[in-house]
């Protein structure tokens, strides 16, 4: 009888991992088992939090450092596909300008990802609206530092 079940668990599993690396494409299922930069950060020099229209929740915090950005993190209360792009928006933030974070973009997120099925491209876009939140936070405490 635990044979059949542990059998069963291992099938389904394997289903689900098909399901999302077709999903995902490679890189974002690899992402999705292995999730990077998500966690919050202590105070980032730019901050948002959007709630897209599907009710996710996307934070992104960034720290700068010599005009670029050193550190990116993200969090989400949504669905895997908003993890991912969440990871892959504070991953293409790292290193950047102010003026090269323009070109974080929910296309560009796709773009890196390889698509996502046309019910999920959402998820990018909320990260790459939440990035440049983030951004237009720093840049706006920038301008009252003088």
């Amino acid at each position: 009888m635990a044979n059949d079940l542990d059998d069963f668990v291992c099938e389904l599993q394997e289903q689900i991992y098909e399901e999302t690396r077709k999903a995902y494409g490679e890189d974002g299922f690899e992402r999705w088992l292995n999730m990077r930069y998500m966690g919050r950060m202590p105070n980032p020099d730019g901050y948002a939090r959007l709630t897209g229209n599907c009710g996710d929740t996307m934070e992104i915090f960034l720290k700068f450092e010599d005009g670029r950005v050193k550190e990116a993190s993200f969090l989400t209360d949504g669905c895997g596909s908003s993890a991912v792009c969440g990871s892959f928006a504070a991953e293409m933030a790292l290193e950047k300008t102010p003026d090269e974070l323009l070109d974080v973009t929910g296309e560009a997120i796709l773009e890196r990802l390889g698509g996502l099925p046309k019910e999920e491209e959402h998820c990018a876009y909320l990260a790459g609206e939440t990035l440049q939140e983030a951004l237009n936070d720093y840049m706006t405490k920038q301008v009252k530092k003088g």
